[in-house]
């Protein structure tokens, strides 16, 4: 699907894209930390300046300690309620804020990665498949859905075709979701840690109770049957 919705304020879209050509978008633990990085600093109605606030960390996890630390992100454009980052890939899950706040969060998000990603691997031109795509999550039946399918994409990486021949070990499989630190499925079971400034948990209606709730909802999908 093409980006052609008209964002409505407190409407829920999911928001993805892909390397130009399938190539990948993240090729080290420390473009996944600059995109995560950036994805908290962008939601802002404020200019990023991202020459000041992006430079290379001394290790990899600074960059990121150090831009949640500072505050920055008053006056968000969007609540960023899930993410997952794959190695060719990106999908978001957002409410929009206010007029044109889906549009201006993309751009200042996929320019800044863009910049950051040309200028480390010294390459040029455009790095993602055209405009964002969007879906709008007009039910709470599609909303649900979409938390679950983002929060599952890592399980691509370790059984590329359980979606048609269906999983093959589940204890494995939600093992390796917990482990996977480019995801928000983490954060939603209570895991403490610098990357949880990054969502607005409360913008979703109340659908779990509790941790276990979360977790069973999502990992159900895991039993479907083709």
């Amino acid at each position: 699907m093409g980006n052609r919705l008209k964002f409505g304020v407190g409407e829920f879209y999911h928001l993805y894209n892909r390397g130009t050509d399938k190539r990948k978008i993240f090729l080290a633990k420390r473009d996944y930390e600059r995109f995560l990085a950036l994805l908290y600093i962008c939601n802002s109605k404020n200019p990023v300046h991202l020459d000041d606030l992006l430079k290379s960390p001394h290790s990899q996890g600074e960059t990121l300690r150090i831009v949640t630390e500072a505050s920055i992100n008053e006056g968000a454009l969007v609540d960023v309620v899930a993410y997952c980052l794959m190695p060719n890939h990106f999908h978001l899950l957002v409410r929009q804020k206010e007029e044109g706040g889906v549009s201006r969060f993309m751009q200042k998000l996929t320019t800044g990665y863009t910049m950051y990603f040309n200028k480390r691997y010294e390459r040029t031109g455009v790095l993602f498949q055209g405009v964002f795509k969007s879906e709008h999550a007009a039910e709470d039946r599609y909303l649900k859905y979409l938390l679950s399918y983002i929060h599952l994409n890592p399980i691509k990486l370790i059984d590329s075709k359980w979606k048609e021949s269906g999983i093959t070990n589940k204890k494995k499989a939600e093992e390796y979701l917990e482990r996977y630190v480019y995801s928000s499925y983490i954060d939603y079971l209570g895991v403490t840690r610098p990357e949880g400034k990054i969502l607005e948990r409360h913008a979703l209606p109340a659908y779990f109770e509790t941790v276990k709730d979360f977790k069973t909802s999502i990992t159900e999908w895991l039993e479907y049957t083709p």
